[in-house]
């Protein structure tokens, strides 16, 4: 009996001391927590989703990279994320990029917008400012010795339009035609499609094509990039004004971000930064847009059963 009294005593030690351990164990591993003393978690490395603009055709790619490429910069610098350039061959499939939010700005033909803004919702942003000025024309040129005065003199002669959706590479030329009582398909030889405005302009100077309609603004700019132009073709005739072609974003983009893309697009002439790559594109400054001023191509579309 006294045995068993001894082996109770002993295990109440032994229980008594592995207590104490762990008591003096679990103090030591609290006292190295200080809360005054605590460190931020460890970062986790996130990749910036880039912001992906697309410029329509209206120049030619190499032309469109190097003249918006200081905006790109700008609005990187200014998003604090990466600025990607996505390039496509035809309008179409510029209004399909935001269509499918693959891309969330767009620069487009204003024929463009209103069959974006009608179809899927496309949203106007803002509109370019040149020289004062926030209407553009459609010009036919010819080449500057052509026997050529007036439209009527350009039947039976080669037509270059520029894309299927260009207001003033198609639409309008195909609406003055229609005024006349003619159509494309009778009244010229033969016609095609250039898709690029400046690629239009060096198809009559170099005598691929007979005259051409294009972008009073990419005019301007071909004329002044390339002086020698001026020897080689002419406007024989000018449209009435229209709204400014306009820079766009889809239906889908978070009012967050169309609110500071905005914001940033009105006020970058205030900037030295901005201003350098406003001077680039030959553009004053953004201002506000209004669908309003796209309402005669409406009309064009209307008249000529072009309504889609």
């Amino acid at each position: 009996m006294e045995g068993r009294h001894v082996f109770i005593l002993l295990a109440f030690l032994l229980v008594g001391f592995l207590l104490m351990g762990c008591a003096r164990t679990q103090a030591e591993t609290l006292s190295t927590v200080r809360l005054h003393d605590l460190q931020p978690l460890p970062t986790v490395n996130q990749e910036v989703v880039p912001l992906r603009i697309s410029v329509a055709a209206m120049i030619s790619p190499q032309g469109t990279v190097e003249s918006y490429r200081p905006l790109l910069d700008y609005l990187s610098q200014e998003l604090g994320r990466p600025v990607e350039l996505v390039q496509r061959r035809t309008y179409a499939e510029v209004n399909d990029l935001i269509r499918r939010s693959e891309v969330d700005v767009a620069f487009v033909c204003t024929r463009a917008y209103v069959l974006g803004h009608r179809q899927f919702g496309m949203q106007l942003l803002v509109i370019p400012e040149v020289q004062g000025k926030r209407v553009y024309f459609s010009e036919i040129i010819v080449r500057q010795e052509a026997p050529i005065q007036k439209i009527e003199d350009l039947r039976g002669h080669i037509f270059a339009f520029t894309d299927p959706l260009s207001n003033t590479g198609y639409l309008y030329p195909v609406y003055l035609l229609h005024t006349l009582g003619e159509r494309p398909e009778t009244f010229f030889t033969r016609t095609f499609f250039t898709y690029s405005h400046d690629n239009a302009i060096y198809a009559v100077a170099d005598g691929v094509a007979d005259a051409a309609a294009v972008d009073s603004l990419v005019l301007q700019y071909a004329l002044q990039r390339d002086p020698g132009l001026k020897k080689r073709i002419r406007v024989i005739h000018r449209s009435p004004p229209f709204g400014m072609p306009p820079v766009v974003v889809g239906p889908e983009i978070r009012p967050p971000l169309k609110a500071t893309l905005r914001d940033i697009f009105l006020t970058m002439h205030q900037d030295p930064n901005g201003r350098r790559a406003l001077d680039v594109l030959g553009v004053d400054r953004f201002v506000a847009g209004d669908d309003s001023a796209y309402q005669t191509i409406r009309e064009m579309e209307a008249a000529l059963g072009l309504e889609q």
